[in-house]
Order: C-alpha cells, then structure tokens, then sequence
C-alpha cells in the first residue's frame, strides 16, 4: 500500500482526515493534533503530533510498511481504556508503595523466569 492507497483505504474506513496527515492526499488542512506521515532521509517516519509538537513513533525503511502500521492504528477498533473510580484512584494513592513493591516482584519473576527459559530452550535458527 502506498501513500494514496492508505488515504482512499481511511475514507473507506471513515476515518475523519482531521486525524492524520498524508503527503499528497487532498483534503482539509493539516492536523492540529493526530498521526502524520513524512519521509525524511530514505526512511518513512509515522509520529503524532499533538500540543504543537510532532514525536516520532515508529521509522520504516519502505512506504508500504509504514502505511499498514498507520491504518491500523487509526482503524483499531478497540475499546478505550477505562477510567478509573474514585475508589480504584483512592486505592492506587494510599497504596502506591504496595504496587511498586507487587509490580518489582513481578518483573523480578518474569526476569527469572526469561533467564531460566534462554538456558534450557535450543537456540532457533532464523528468528
């Protein structure tokens, strides 16, 4: 998929243009706030711009790879996270050392865990 395809496939999906930006797909002005695509140096730049800054999220060396990772990322479905009760914020405030103590745990498990695994499975070729 190339720079045009991406932005007939968004119309199709019904993604409004005020939510990205795409070299050379007609419509409205840019974004104020949204994805954007660039091509800098050989390599195309999928970032976000927002609060009048623009932040690199991920760089490819081709277009077409590039425009799959924006058009699912403007076309994901699913559903926004949750905010939190009044309750879960009280929790999460007066037990913030108890949270940092459980997630340490669990990196510290998951590290053990990673380590034991890289020991005892035979490399794979290829991957």
């Amino acid at each position: 998929m190339d720079r045009h395809q991406l932005c007939e496939a968004l119309r199709a999906a019904g993604v409004p243009d005020a939510h990205y930006e795409v070299p050379g797909c007609p419509g409205g002005r840019p974004p104020h706030e949204g994805y954007y695509l660039a091509q800098r140096e050989g390599e195309w730049i999928v970032g976000v711009h927002e609060r009048g800054r623009r932040e690199v999220l991920e760089t490819f060396a081709d277009e077409s790879r590039a425009c799959a990772w924006l058009y699912e990322r403007l076309t994901d479905e699913s559903p926004p996270p949750s905010r939190l009760t009044t309750t879960e914020m009280d929790e999460l405030l007066h037990d913030s050392e108890g949270i940092e103590r459980r997630a340490r745990e669990q990196l510290e498990r998951a590290l053990a865990e990673s380590r034991r695994g890289t020991r005892h499975d035979p490399p794979t070729g290829g991957h």
